[in-house]
């Protein structure tokens, strides 16, 4: 379409300019200092301006008649420049059949290098690694009443960010609780506890909305803090306030043969753990594993129980000297051939054990490790 205005403006132009021709043949000096092309050229610039970018809808047979009926008064050099505009234009069937001529930069579409952008976008973004980090967050917070008195239960979700974390870790505590953890810090850890803030005790007004609306956000700032310090992660007090009750809980549920209630607390400390210390293979992450495997194995998921030891048994690849080592290899044989899972590799690994000489025999059953351990 833009081609066959282009051609008939001028062959318009043409025509006038023969007219004036002949009525200016006697009149030389009355001729135009500019050629008659340079009006030419500015409508062709103007046209390629404002067409720039669309599509040609143009017939063949549209531009064939055009190009017959513009053949007998196009001079030369209008005919070149012509097929210079022809080459800019783009015809979805030509494009298909022929090899377009490369075109500089500057006339060059911004269209395919903005989706190229998006698409390199996207193919970062998908393999981008956002970092980590493990965040506390105070989700509710209930007034208890115990008899005469009542305190605030504050519930905190431990959750891991950079991703959608559908299995966070929870505990419930009161003000007490953190009061306590603050003071034996502090007195463990004067330096790395100096910067570190805590709400402080008030005497009145501790049920408010706008009181327990402050201390939820200090206390997670508060567990925030302490958790960046790695030698508080790893103490005792760190770890009691967080798990060491539920694991001591749950091993008396088991004791007393309440696997579904102990099953609860036992997952819940696992969840915990695996947010504290991520990939831990230490005694309180392998207690768990064990309690986690006998509870499901004493309530018949034995499914379940196989997974939770065979990841006890990773963990203990390499170290051939762990007490729990024995127990759990000989308990994940089991629980492999009653689910019809591979167990060559745990046989495997007691085999080389007896050969070096290792009396297995002598090892208590993974739930008989799990009564007589202590939590400490």
């Amino acid at each position: 379409m833009a081609s066959k205005i282009l051609h008939r403006i001028r062959h318009t132009i043409v025509k006038k300019d023969l007219r004036e021709r002949e009525a200016e043949e006697l009149d030389v000096d009355a001729v135009e200092e500019f050629p008659e092309t340079s009006e030419l050229v500015d409508d062709a610039d103007g046209l390629s301006t404002h067409l720039g970018g669309t599509l040609s809808f143009t017939s063949d047979g549209d531009e064939e008649e055009d190009a017959e009926e513009d053949a007998a008064c196009e001079s030369p050099e209008e005919r070149c420049d012509v097929e210079g505009y022809k080459e800019l234009s783009y015809n979805p069937e030509e494009s298909s059949n022929e090899e377009m001529e490369p075109r500089s930069p500057e006339k060059q579409h911004d269209g395919p290098l903005l989706t190229r952008q998006i698409q390199e976008f996207w193919r970062k973004s998908q393999t981008r690694t956002v970092p980590e980090r493990l965040l506390f967050e105070v989700t509710s917070a209930n007034v208890v009443r115990d008899g005469s008195s009542k305190y605030v239960l504050y519930t905190i979700y431990l959750i891991k960010s950079g991703l959608f974390d559908k299995t966070p870790g929870i505990i419930s505590r009161r003000y007490s609780d953190f009061e306590k953890l603050n003071r034996h810090l502090r007195r463990l850890f004067r330096y790395d506890m100096h910067g570190v803030s805590f709400p402080r005790k008030k005497l009145r007004r501790n049920f408010t909305a706008d009181t327990i609306a402050k201390r939820s956000r200090a206390f997670e700032q508060f567990l925030s803090h302490v958790h960046s310090f790695p030698e508080i992660r790893r103490c005792r007090e760190f770890l009691e306030f967080f798990y060491l009750q539920d694991l001591q809980g749950a091993q008396q549920l088991t004791c007393s043969g309440l696997y579904q209630d102990a099953v609860a607390m036992w997952n819940n400390a696992w969840l915990l753990q695996s947010k504290l210390h991520p990939g831990s293979s230490g005694k309180h992450a392998l207690l768990t594993l064990a309690g986690l495997t006998v509870c499901h194995q004493e309530l018949d998921k034995l499914e379940e129980a196989q997974l939770y030891c065979d990841q006890a048994v990773r963990l203990l690849e390499t170290q051939d000297s762990h007490p729990l080592l024995i127990p759990f290899l000989q308990a994940h044989i089991h629980l492999s051939w009653k689910v019809g899972k591979d167990k060559r590799q745990s046989e495997a690994h007691l085999q080389r054990l007896q050969e070096a000489r290792i009396d297995i025999q002598q090892f208590p059953s993974l739930k008989e490790c799990l009564i007589k351990e202590t939590f400490t």
